[in-house]
């Protein structure tokens, strides 16, 4: 019986060429630059400028998209109250409300609710495509609509988006 250690085992030798790893990119909290958009709705129907604004709030046409981070851009959605629609939607679709007073539940009509509160409409709609948690509510302030061509946000540092 001979008292010394056993050979250690040659290393493997790998024939193919080493490949470059393809890895997936995780956004992180803090680490994304939102840029600023302008998207005009004028005589578009409710559903096209919906669909983008909502696609762009919550960052999922971005290269870096991570479910569980927003990293949506800033939308901002002019003319809202030229909208259009199609259909018998003006007349059938109903918006449900509540005034936190006793008996203050009501109903009102799509007609009526673009006459008043144009921006509203628009960002009900986009509401309900994003996620019904706190990250929905931060994606929702990125959202900024108006009922005309004027806005406070600085012309400067805003690209314009066509639908």
């Amino acid at each position: 019986m001979s008292t010394t250690a056993p050979a250690p085992a040659k290393p493997i030798r790998r024939i193919a060429k080493k490949q470059k790893c393809r890895r997936t990119t995780l956004a992180k909290v803090g680490h994304t630059d939102a840029r600023w958009f302008v998207v005009d709705a004028a005589e578009k129907t409710l559903g096209r400028p919906r669909l983008f604004g909502g696609g762009a709030v919550d960052g999922q046409a971005q290269a870096d998209y991570t479910p569980h981070v927003d990293t949506g851009d800033f939308i901002i959605v002019v003319n809202t109250a030229k909208l259009k629609v199609s259909g018998r939607k003006l007349e059938q679709r109903e918006y449900d409300y509540y005034t936190y007073y006793p008996g203050g539940h009501g109903k009102a009509a799509l007609k009526d609710l673009l006459a008043r509160k144009p921006n509203t409409v628009f960002e009900l709609a986009v509401r309900r495509m994003l996620p019904k948690n706190k990250l929905g509510e931060q994606m929702l302030r990125k959202l900024n609509c108006y009922k005309d061509d004027k806005h406070p946000h600085a012309p400067s540092g805003l690209r314009k988006l066509e639908l």
